[in-house]
């Protein structure tokens, strides 16, 4: 589970890559009003089949950017 919280309605992109910068998959890419959230990444719901290892998250809301590890085990 991802978890993030905005402020004030604002655009917001969140996805995830490997670890060339590849995109895997975005998981939202939307306006949304302020408030808290949690998004489930269902891998095996995703158009590529990934494999157990690390890969990066970048969420995007307003002028705020944020990359973060994530380690996919299966």
């Amino acid at each position: 589970n991802i978890q993030y919280a905005i402020a004030s309605k604002q655009f917001v992109s969140l996805k995830i890559f490997d670890l060339l910068g590849r995109e895997i998959v975005a998981l939202v890419n939307e306006e949304q009003p302020a408030g808290n959230y949690t998004i489930e990444f269902k891998p095996e719901s995703s158009i590529k089949t990934l494999v157990s290892g690390v890969y990066l998250y970048q969420l995007k809301a307003g002028e705020f950017i944020q990359a973060r590890k994530m380690i996919l085990l299966k």
